[in-house]
């Protein structure tokens, strides 16, 4: 039995080269409030118009187009949220993720990916520090809007590194709206956070752990990690989302001043995207190096073997890795002999 060879497809280029259009969907159907407005019983398109105050024709080409992408089901005209929508996007819901698009979606954030050709040419940046400028907005943003999102993150990292009951001073590096220094005060009250990051990034984290109930046992240090005196006599430092952003060199000097503020003993728990060795799998941790290769002069998505020879340069013992699912970050533990 003979097999037709197979042939070239152009489909793929064309759904790249018109993915930015789901992005700018679902950032419309969130501003607009779709998802909530069709969970409180709007299932027409006019219904849903009259609520989100938009034509009727507009949301239901929208709708229709969130059909197609799986954000929602249709039948006879109407719509339904489908598990995920119901979960992430109604804005009732305990799980509501709708924040992160004022961040992933930021003006900054599309503007350099725009630059993508000139960043690739040049192996970073075209301005040579990107999101990295001290005391950016943009991570004043990026702690009011991804709370939600990293929540879920802490959450899971929790209950390996807070240790419930025993006596503890945290340190939480870029800890910008500080739920992971938060989400381990919360599960151990003898645990002490000091927070560091702009002074304006700090603030947000201030209110978090106020509406948390543990600001009397969380204080910040503001500035640069890489210049401020860190302190000592730490037992946890959390690192989370940090090390991406800089070079090898630049994170075994940075690890080294971790050192020198933790007790022996101590630990370390950085997250992290962390892709395998091959660098293209898993696809979301390894598609993240060109989030850094757009954003930042010589950052990227590490591997565990790299990540833990900077651990080792810096003076440190063993590191473990742990998957931290369903989310695409994982947890290196690391100790310090």
């Amino acid at each position: 039995m003979s097999t037709q060879a197979q042939q070239p497809n152009p489909i793929l280029v064309f759904e790249a080269l018109n993915r930015y259009q789901q992005s700018m969907a679902l950032k419309s159907a969130i501003d607009l409030e779709i998802f909530t407005h069709i969970a409180d019983g709007a299932k027409t398109p006019a219904a849903i118009a009259s609520r989100s105050q938009a034509a009727e024709r507009g949301v239901r080409i929208l709708c229709d187009y969130l059909t197609i992408l799986g954000f929602l089901s249709k039948t006879n005209g109407g719509y339904d949220l489908t598990l995920d929508s119901a979960a992430f996007l109604n804005k009732r819901s305990p799980a509501y993720l709708g924040t992160v698009a004022n961040f992933l979606i930021n003006p900054e954030s599309v503007a350099r990916f725009q630059e993508l050709t000139a960043a690739v040419r040049k192996g970073g940046t075209p301005d040579g520090t990107g999101t990295m400028k001290p005391d950016n907005e943009f991570w004043v943003e990026f702690a009011r809007s991804m709370m939600p999102l990293v929540r879920i993150i802490a959450q899971l990292l929790v209950p390996i590194v807070s240790q419930p009951g025993r006596k503890m001073k945290v340190l939480d590096i870029a800890a910008g709206h500080g739920i992971f220094g938060i989400s381990v005060a919360q599960q151990n009250p003898q645990a002490e956070i000091v927070g560091v990051d702009w002074k304006s990034v700090l603030a947000v984290a201030l209110e978090n752990a106020k509406a948390a109930g543990v600001e009397k046992r969380y204080s910040t240090i503001a500035g640069s990690a890489f210049e401020q005196d860190l302190g000592s006599g730490y037992d946890l430092v959390l690192i989370p989302n940090f090390l991406h952003h800089f070079d090898p060199p630049t994170n075994v000097a940075f690890l080294k001043r971790v050192h020198a503020a933790l007790n022996p003993g101590g630990r370390v728990a950085t997250v992290e995207f962390i892709p395998n060795d091959d660098r293209v799998s898993p696809a979301p941790a390894a598609a993240f190096s060109l989030v850094m290769l757009a954003n930042t002069a010589s950052g990227d998505a590490y591997t565990f073997r790299e990540l833990e020879a900077m651990f080792r340069e810096a003076g440190f013992g063993e590191s473990r890795l742990q998957d931290l699912p369903p989310s695409p970050s994982r947890l290196v533990l690391t100790m310090r002999d």
